[in-house]
């Protein structure tokens, strides 16, 4: 799954823009300006409960085209206090994408005067620097960060086992002597069997009783400790939104090209690879990463963004737009905090918005410290 999306020669997401219409996929910032804005209202309420600290972190994991990043920063930039506070740190292993956030952020390269320092840019947004990392682990310590996590653990790679005669065995792909991919069971327990016994001792005993396929994936588990252990120490947290379960996933591995389901196996690198988020996991994963963080959600995506003002803000942008913009804020809200199809719709069947209000859900890690973020009170 790692080497389908990030191999550096053939990666799926490495050397083409995936997203939005005319790629393979439409996530919530290309939706809709407003996802943006309202993830930028839960920065800076954070930003406001940490005590409005003169420096901040904020960091984005996997940001796309920078779509987000770029609405959460027009909506702040009347926040100078907020905005000046900022240092920005694209999480990004793509170049081709990393040129793309360049662009959307319409941000201009400072000239570097010291040797070995990472490409430094300004966002002319909102005056903010930008910097650009592979890694989390190469965003700069000591400061109190706030991350935003989009659709982004539901990328890193899964472990699927398949309950057998022998115990849980891991399903592993092997190739067969036409040199084409099938799926095999390992013979004896993998690295990965450490993780599934760690997600079992979490898991409800009637929970796992019934399943013969259980997903694990050690990547979220691994970085959730990251997240968790650097949120304690510096100060901060972690907004998590994604489609997933609240509990065990058994099988949830999907590939898509073109916006349609394809096999797994056909073609690796010419189709996105996701799998369920298992956020009972990452809540799991965090408490014991820290003592000093707490773990609030998830709740629904309809929950957060409505109790963080939404209706609000499309009753206001639906004030001054023409006919066709007021069609497409009502699409694109719906998109966002809907359930199903969108009853209002009137257009071709076959372009009926449907919701991801309540398939997608969110999940935000603190430090102590700094009490209940909003708007999981």
């Amino acid at each position: 799954m790692e080497e389908v999306l990030t191999n550096p020669k053939a990666g799926f997401y490495i050397n083409r823009d995936v997203f939005g219409a005319e790629g393979d996929f439409i996530t919530s910032p290309e939706v809709s300006q407003m996802f943006g804005e309202m993830v930028g209202v839960w920065a800076m309420c954070l930003w406001e409960q940490m005590g409005q600290p003169k420096r901040v972190n904020l960091v984005e994991l996997g940001p796309g085209r920078g779509t987000l990043m770029a609405d959460l920063l027009r909506g702040a930039s009347k926040f100078k206090n907020f905005t000046e506070s900022l240092h920005i740190h694209m999480v990004e292993c793509s170049p081709a994408l990393q040129e793309l956030q360049h662009q959307s952020l319409k941000c201009m390269d400072e000239e570097n005067t010291s040797e070995g320092v990472d490409k430094r840019s300004l966002s002319t947004l909102a005056g903010t620097p930008v910097s650009w990392h592979a890694t989390l682990e190469q965003v700069p310590f000591g400061l109190p960060t706030i991350i935003i996590a989009h659709e982004f653990y539901d990328a890193l790679p899964v472990h699927q086992f398949q309950r057998g005669s022998r115990g849980w065995c891991e399903k592993m792909i092997d190739v067969t002597e036409d040199s084409s991919f099938h799926f095999v069971l390992s013979p004896q327990p993998t690295p990965a069997t450490l993780y599934l016994m760690k997600r079992c001792k979490w898991a409800v005993p009637k929970e796992v009783e019934k399943l013969n396929q259980i997903e694990v994936c050690p990547k979220a588990m691994d970085l959730t400790s990251t997240l968790a252990k650097r949120i304690g120490v510096d100060g901060g947290g972690a907004l998590i939104i994604d489609y997933g379960l609240n509990g065990v996933v058994s099988d949830s591995l999907q590939a898509i090209r073109k916006h349609k389901f394809v096999n797994i196996l056909d073609n690796p690198g010419s189709a996105d690879l996701s799998a369920y988020v298992d956020f009972a996991s990452i809540k799991h994963s965090a408490q014991e990463a820290s003592d000093d963080v707490s773990v609030h959600g998830p709740i629904t995506q309809s929950q957060f963004l409505g109790s963080l003002g939404i209706n609000f803000r499309v009753e206001a942008l639906l004030q001054n737009c023409t006919d066709e913009q007021a069609e497409a804020l009502r699409t694109g809200y719906w998109r966002l905090v809907g359930d199903g199809e969108a009853p209002f719709w009137e257009g071709p069947e076959e372009q009926v918005p449907i919701g991801m209000g309540t398939r997608y859900m969110a999940m935000a890690i603190v430090n102590k410290k700094q009490g209940i973020p909003i708007p999981f009170q």
